[in-house]
């Protein structure tokens, strides 16, 4: 078995090998140029870059698919971090007139961090994730994926794994692209539930009618809440946990709960009594209570960061960067696999630059002559990346990230085509 132990002291020996043989730069630039459907959209692109001793270099930018990778390859960055398209090439901000510098455009994201749930959680805090709580992401994703493509209409949206206790969406449609400011704020807001930091016992409250995106949420939270917040989390088993979540029902129901609960143990006979008390008060109570509803969002709902969503000229991590602390790299997440999607199971720099060392097989031989056949016409370093990272464990993501670039691809046809009819009309 390979080791898949990661040991921050080898980055500096790692990334020159991986931006050099392992980097999807092909399919990266070709996200990130959008087909070139506007002009100068990926040269007035920043980038940012962490160096080795957190050195920060900031507005980036590239003009070519071939400088970018020589840039990445002479620094070799720890992390990087993509910001938005700018009026002028980032790297000449200094040379351009005070006031005339401005983002324009970038992809709609949304950052989802595993401390924002620590309130909620008893399995892990700080920047400890485990199987126990990464169902708090996976509801996440699901939740966002449905209503940003229902509710909104959005269609290219790029779910990654930030490499460590977290998730990043980029929606990628033009029209997100596009966005202001105050319309990423309402967004953003639309789709935040949980309001209030630490001092606010309760922080979700829902009111008569209860919204139909909302609904839609808490279909999402059912499915997941009896094993992760009984079982997983034991929200109902400790004295503890139990005051706490009776701290989100009224006054003379929490009285109630307190005195059957102590000839109950059993959290799932608990959950019961919760929820047979909220169907007796919205019985007889003149506003809606629906404390039952309420307590599932508080423990399950996504956290958003919503600055990151607001600002135009927010940096987010890009994917396939390395997350120095943990090796692992941030690759997109299969939606249709969500629910088998194992954080742990990420490749690590380590693992994939070691698996670049392993002898071929016969097998490997062949499919690397056939490349060579098929791609004659391409030059020799462009094939052995094709090459070199499908041997390793990196090659399942770089497949699910092609799959997304060729899914915007027909839409930027669509745009191409619209244009040259355009062109031809005058």
């Amino acid at each position: 078995m390979p080791s898949t132990d990661y040991d921050s002291a080898c980055l500096p020996d790692l990334l020159p090998l991986y931006y050099r043989r392992l980097f999807p730069f092909s399919q990266y630039y070709r996200w990130l140029n959008y087909g070139g459907v506007q002009k100068n959209y990926f040269q007035n692109r920043e980038f940012s870059f962490t160096l080795k001793d957190d050195i920060y270099v900031r507005y980036q930018s590239f003009s070519t698919q071939s400088e970018l990778e020589k840039e990445m390859q002479k620094m070799n960055p720890y992390k990087i971090d993509i910001g938005a398209i700018y009026s002028h090439r980032p790297n000449q901000h200094n040379t351009v007139k005070s006031g005339t510098f401005q983002a324009l455009e970038k992809e709609l994201v949304f950052d989802i961090d595993m401390t924002d749930y620590d309130d909620v959680r008893s399995c892990c805090s700080a920047a400890d994730i485990c199987s126990k709580c990464w169902t708090l992401m996976t509801i996440a994703i699901r939740i966002l994926n449905r209503a940003l493509r229902d509710d909104f209409g959005f269609q290219h949206l790029l779910w990654v794994y930030s490499g460590r206790r977290g998730v990043h969406c980029w929606v990628c449609d033009e029209a997100a692209r596009k966005l202001s400011v105050a319309a990423r704020s309402a967004v953003a807001e639309y789709l935040s539930l949980v309001k209030g930091g630490e001092e606010t016992v309760k922080k979700v409250v829902l009111t008569d009618p209860i919204h139909p995106f909302i609904r839609e949420s808490l279909t999402v939270v059912e499915q997941y809440f009896p094993r992760y917040g009984l079982q997983d989390q034991g929200i109902l088993s400790h004295k503890e946990s139990v005051d706490k979540v009776l701290a989100l029902v009224p006054e003379d129901v929490r009285k109630e709960l307190q005195q059957d609960f102590q000839n109950e143990k059993k959290p799932e006979t608990r959950w019961k009594l919760i929820k047979e008390q909220a169907i007796r008060k919205q019985g007889t109570a003149k506003k809606g209570q629906y404390f039952e509803k309420e307590i599932m969002l508080q423990y399950c709902y996504p956290r958003l960061d919503v600055n990151v969503s607001k600002g135009v000229n927010h940096l987010l991590k890009s994917p396939f960067s390395v997350h120095p602390k943990t090796g692992r790299i941030s690759v997109p997440i299969d939606i249709k696999e969500l629910d088998s999607f194992d954080p742990f199971a990420v490749p690590t720099i380590s693992l994939i630059c070691e698996e670049l060392d392993r002898p071929r097989t016969g097998e490997e031989e062949e499919k690397s002559e056939d490349i060579k056949d098929k791609d004659n016409e391409k030059d020799t370093t462009e094939r052995r990346k094709i090459r070199d990272y499908k041997r390793t464990s990196l090659a399942k993501y770089v497949k699910s990230f092609d799959q997304f670039v060729d899914g915007l691809a027909r839409s930027w046809k669509g745009d191409l085509l619209k244009k040259s009819d355009l062109q031809k009309e005058f």
